[in-house]
């Protein structure tokens, strides 16, 4: 009998370059991005709503998280000039130099937002650049999705469809859970709803970006990936149904709160591993290739 085949390469070597983005700058900066953008939205929902507690503790969130998302993107670029050269030219078909632009724009906005609100100043302009990093917000909570799945990685390309909602959800429960563990209970209340309805829209996309994409989703439940999704998902459900129950108490909130964001940047760093699993093995390129050709072929082939 024939062996079964093995997918191979040239002296060992990956079909694909895996990605040079180095870990855990990268994936700190994708979870720390999201956590900015989705935190600037919730903080414009509670400062028109009336919710000064809650606006003020997670627009200081937002300045924090873009300023060391940040410093990420920067150590990983080697020096802050790389970054200014990105900015010299607007290319719309380009993930990146949009998302240069998006940062650009939104990090002077929230540090405004952050600054006036912990500084008690100038509260007028600092409610006006709140205003204007939320509608920023989303683009930069997902912008990071449609950069990733822009390339040849198996594992991030073939999830294109549903990755800016996987990213979008991780965000949200990011942004809620941090705005629960620190806001009074009594204004927790959107918080809580942002961090369970994006608990509930990541989960239900990365499913199906998983069933959609058929063995190419393998490196997703394996290896380390496969560690950091399963732990990401396993605190999604004890954040979730901890913030359901101890809605009264400050303790379980908190609890609630720190779980969902680490699951978070769990999420983060699994999709990130993904990625370079996938692209270390040529299976992944190989027969999904195969059965492209199969199908445009037809059965007479």
């Amino acid at each position: 009998m024939v062996p079964r085949a093995e997918f191979t390469s040239y002296y060992g070597l990956p079909i694909l370059n895996g990605p040079v983005w180095r870990s855990p700058e990268i994936p700190g900066y994708l979870f720390l991005g999201g956590l900015a953008g989705a935190s600037s939205l919730l903080a414009a929902g509670a400062q028109v709503t009336g919710r000064p507690d809650l606006a003020r503790r997670v627009k200081v969130v937002a300045t924090g998280a873009i300023g060391l998302s940040a410093v990420a993107l920067i150590r990983d670029l080697g020096r802050p000039s790389r970054f200014y050269n990105m900015l010299r030219v607007l290319k719309p078909t380009s993930p990146m130099s949009v998302g240069s632009w998006i940062l650009a724009a939104y990090g002077p906005l929230a540090a405004a937002a952050g600054t006036t609100a912990l500084l008690g100043r100038l509260r007028r302009f600092g409610s006006l650049a709140t205003l204007g990093a939320a509608a920023l917000g989303p683009a930069l909570a997902t912008y990071t999705a449609a950069l990733i799945c822009d390339t040849a990685v198996p594992a991030w390309h073939e999830g294109y469809r549903e990755m800016p909602l996987v990213f979008a959800g991780s965000s949200a429960s990011a942004a809620g859970g941090v705005g629960l563990a620190l806001a009074p209970l009594a204004q927790a209340g959107p918080a809580r709803r942002l961090a369970c309805i994006g608990a509930v829209v990541e989960t239900v996309s990365f499913t199906r970006m998983e069933h959609r994409m058929g063995m190419v989703a393998e490196p997703y439940r394996d290896g380390l990936a496969g560690r950091y999704l399963r732990l990401a998902r396993a605190l999604t459900m004890g954040g979730v149904a901890v913030a359901l129950v101890g809605r009264r108490s400050r303790a379980a909130s908190a609890l609630a709160g720190a779980a969902l964001a680490s699951a978070s940047a769990c999420t983060r760093f699994g999709v990130f591993e993904a990625g370079k699993q996938s692209a270390a093995d040529p299976r992944y390129i190989v027969e999904p290739q195969r059965g492209r050709f199969s199908s445009a072929a037809g059965p007479s082939a």
